[in-house]
């Protein structure tokens, strides 16, 4: 009995101590799930920041080129000088004439010095020119300038040559490999050709659109994409993306690196640049199966249009070249509301003979309604007809045939497409999105190109007998990621894109059976030594910096939009207040709800002092930055309009602007902004200004000078 006893209590004892064990064990799961569901619900919020931040920009720069449209139809020069700078905005040579390019950035002048330590280029190309550039680049060397622009011009010579869509087939290679956004990060190119091997005859590569912008060696990665294009021009292939646009690097920062870097020639570089974008490829096609384009589809995307469309006339997709076109309807407004003539090879503004502009008749009393709205009808009615002829005058320049051209020479009785029309099936395929419900509608959160749903997609697909398409465009934590039942498929190559740790990028292959084998990596070797939650929280950190900019750069109109709220004037509204006011003011579409505990101190009432809150706001930034809070307000909030502004307005891309195109500036940014001034006001202040009485004035003024105005009103 004793024995049988002692068994039975050992027993209850080891069943016990099991029974806690597993409580214990399930007790520790379930606090590493909530654990682990609290981070991955810290990194989405954080990715929605960064995304909504981002493609907010992308809004105003499209907004910025709305603008220019604008002003073409309703903005009035009131002299001489005024219409001629209106006149240089719209139709000065943003494109030059084939000789003309040439005898411009003709780099055969230029003479190589001895003290030269870098690479050293002679055509046609040889493998060992693309090792040396690659290992010269990994030093920090820089190419000279007049190898640059023989680079580009060869290139350019070639591009011209390609169709709009290009094919590639896996019968000539063991596989494909295609690359998404690289954004100027060097150091990710780098790592995909040590993981993959460099383009060769057996290693194809497709690089899908937006090598340069936000990353600082944008300029060295297109030397390197376009040498590689040279020497396997059968193996390396090219797609455009939105950001192989001028008018898109004059704001995310690749005009300026080449400037910085070129100082001398750094003007014939981009102007060289800027035409070879307009050449690149618009799409590839593997096996004739597998679609590769940067951004999406829409339910108008029609592929034989896209084969013939003459894809340089579109320069840049937000601001194209208008022409004049005969035995078609020309439209009054080009959809990019502008038109450019030829320039000066030297660099001038060599204009046409302009049509004098009809000077309005003297407004009528407004007494009389009926009588003063005639007036205002006749005269836009006489300022469109005066726009109508500045677009007429550029005439059509001869240019030597290209593929493009020759395919629609091939075929004439294909339907006449209208600009609009080409201009859309190129602003879809390199702007839009894939989304989740059915069917296409604009991309509002961009601001350009489409949402295009599943039912989209397989209607691409089954008319044109793909299997899947593979697109870019959009950073993807893992580097790539599949939609629409796997036949859409994101590849994002720009690793540590929002901050370090943020995402892997990554790169797919395809071999002949397409089937698609992924690899990502990290190019930043601070994020290996990271762990989750220590990455988590510094991507976090990041994104709530720049949220806290984002609301301190709209300060004015959150306390309009929290006062609506609070109808005793208490200075105090509930946090749930809040979160709708902001979001009617940013309009991020963010969940204001969960990100409040980051944003806002847990107040015991559940009610927000909010004029304490910005003030704590204007604080941290004024930390940074020793300028009065209002007046730094309007500086964060428009610094990115300011200076794409100042950098059209800067057409030698020297950095700096006269005073006169400074004052024509400061006219064209109040209609913008509804910011009034004076004459006499902007005169007094250009003189004030010129703080090292130069003559000229540099970007740093021209903010100095936006806060000065800002203060005086």
């Amino acid at each position: 009995m004793g024995t049988g006893s002692s068994v039975n209590a050992n027993y209850k004892y080891s069943l016990q101590k099991s029974e806690n064990a597993f409580k214990a064990a399930v007790l520790i799961q379930r606090w590493y799930r909530r654990y682990v569901a609290r981070l991955e619900m810290r990194r989405r919020c954080t990715w929605r920041i960064f995304q909504s931040i981002e493609y907010a920009c992308e809004q105003d720069q499209i907004k910025l080129h709305n603008f220019f449209s604008y002003l073409m139809d309703h903005f009035t020069p009131s002299s001489s000088k005024e219409r001629d700078f209106i006149s240089r905005m719209f139709i000065s040579g943003e494109s030059f004439k084939e000789a003309e390019l040439e005898k411009y950035c003709d780099y055969e002048s230029m003479e190589v010095p001895d003290s030269y330590t870098g690479p050293h280029l002679s055509f046609p190309l040889l493998p060992d020119h693309a090792t040396a550039l690659l290992e010269a680049f990994k030093q920090k060397q820089q190419l000279h300038a007049r190898y640059v622009l023989n680079l580009l011009h060869e290139t350019r010579k070639h591009l011209k040559q390609l169709p709009n869509i290009s094919h590639v087939s896996t019968c000539y290679s063991e596989e494909v490999t295609v690359c998404g956004d690289l954004h100027g990060q060097l150091d990710d190119l780098f790592l995909i050709f040590y993981k993959n091997g460099l383009p060769s005859p057996s290693k194809s590569y497709v690089f899908n659109g937006d090598f340069v912008d936000r990353g600082k060696q944008s300029l060295e990665i297109l030397i390197i994409l376009f040498t590689f294009l040279l020497i396997y021009p059968k193996e390396v292939h090219l797609n455009r993306g939105n950001h192989e646009d001028h008018m898109v690097n004059l704001r995310y920062g690749f005009a300026k690196e080449v400037m910085q870097k070129y100082k001398v020639h750094g003007k014939k570089i981009l102007k060289m640049i800027q035409n070879v974008f307009c050449w690149l490829p618009l799409a590839t096609l593997i096996d004739q199966k597998v679609l590769i384009i940067h951004g999406g589809v829409s339910d108008t995307t029609d592929l034989d249009m896209l084969e013939k469309i003459q894809r340089n006339k579109f320069i840049s997709v937000l601001r194209g070249k208008k022409r004049k076109e005969s035995n078609r309807n020309v439209e009054i407004r080009d959809v990019n509301g502008e038109n450019n003539a030829e320039a000066d090879p030297a660099g001038n503004d060599a204009l046409p003979s302009l049509p004098l502009q009809p000077r309005p008749a003297q407004a009528p009393s407004m007494a009389n309604r009926l009588e003063f709205s005639r007036w205002v009808r006749q005269t836009v009615q006489e300022q469109i007809e005066w726009c109508r002829r500045l677009v007429d005058i550029s005439e059509s320049e001869d240019e030597e045939p290209t593929y493009s051209s020759m395919v629609s020479l091939t075929d004439l009785d294909a339907p006449c497409w209208t600009r609009q029309e080409e201009w859309k099936q190129i602003l879809d395929i390199l702007w839009s999105d894939p989304m989740p419900q059915e069917g296409c509608r604009e991309n509002k959160v961009r601001g350009g190109g489409c949402y295009f749903g599943p039912d989209v997609t397989a209607k691409i697909l089954e008319k044109y007998n793909l299997q899947f398409l593979i697109r870019s465009h959009e950073c993807k934590q893992e580097g790539y990621e599949f939609c629409h039942n796997r036949k859409v498929l994101t590849i994002f190559s720009a690793s540590n894109y929002y901050e370090i740790g943020s995402n892997r990028g990554a790169y797919v292959k395809l071999g002949p059976d397409l089937v698609p084998h992924f690899v990502q990596y990290q190019a930043n070797k601070t994020a290996h030594t990271l762990t989750m939650t220590q990455r988590i929280s510094r991507v976090e950190e990041s994104a709530f910096r720049a949220l806290r900019e984002k609301l301190f750069a709209h300060t004015s109109a959150l306390i309009s939009a929290f006062k609506a709220y609070d109808k005793d004037n208490t200075g105090r509204i509930t946090l749930s207040n809040w979160a709708t006011a902001v979001e009617s003011v940013l309009h991020l579409g963010l969940p204001w709800r969960m990100l409040r505990p980051q944003l806002v101190r847990t107040t015991a009432d559940g009610m927000l002092e909010y004029k304490s809150w910005l003030d704590d706001l204007a604080m941290e930034q004024r930390s940074q930055e020793r300028i009065q809070s209002s007046l730094l307000e309007v500086i964060y909030r428009n610094r990115s309009n300011l200076e794409t502004i100042f950098r059209i307005i800067d057409r030698d891309h020297s950095g700096l602007i006269s005073f006169e195109e400074f004052h024509q500036t400061w006219k064209l940014f109040s209609s913008h902004m509804n910011i009034e001034l004076t004459d006499d006001g902007i005169n007094d202040l250009v003189r004030s200004i010129d703080f090292n009485k130069d003559g000229n004035i540099d970007f740093n003024e021209f903010l100095e000078a936006f806060r000065l105005v800002k203060q005086t009103q």
